[in-house]
């Protein structure tokens, strides 16, 4: 075998491989006790820490970090689970569309988490039990431009902390 021909078959075992990494989490910023969580990450684990009948995240108007009444319905039905389950702790993923900037949508997003944990504090929720993340656009839950994708990556996300 020649040279460049062994060299093409190195460099290309290496692309592989390199390929197959998972990406670090350096566009996140994250919060809490220790400052550092693990989490399971927008539904890796199937879907919803709270069992089938309890959405794991709420939605956002753009641009807004309010968290609307049916938003407050869904944080209260997590409360009620987390209330019967006082060993788990979580950590609360913001999450914004692909429009702006990623230094924009860092701190969008953090606002966003940041209003989920307060209100699942004011429902009795020690803040302690309480992590938050943001992703900003980083890691969209439907990929696509347009209002019915944006409208669904707009988001705070409930997750387990580990």
């Amino acid at each position: 075998m020649n040279i460049a021909l062994k060299i093409g078959i190195a460099a290309s075992a290496l692309l592989l491989l390199a390929a197959c990494e998972t990406p670090p989490r350096d566009g996140a910023s994250e919060t809490g006790a220790d400052g550092l969580y693990g989490y399971d990450g927008d539904g890796a684990n199937g879907g919803s820490i709270f069992g089938p009948n309890v959405s794991d995240r709420v939605f956002f108007a753009l641009d807004s970090s309010v968290v609307n009444s049916q938003g407050q319905a869904t944080l209260e039905r997590q409360a009620a689970w987390l209330r019967s389950n006082d060993n788990v702790n979580v950590v609360v993923e913001g999450h914004c569309d692909e429009r702006g900037t990623r230094e924009y949508n860092l701190a969008l997003g953090e606002r966003r988490a940041t209003a989920a944990k307060n209100y699942l504090v004011s429902l009795g929720i020690p803040a302690s039990r309480i992590g938050t993340v943001s992703y900003g656009k980083e890691r969209p839950a439907v990929v696509g431009s347009g209002e019915s994708s944006w409208s669904q990556n707009r988001r705070a996300v409930t997750v387990l902390a580990r």
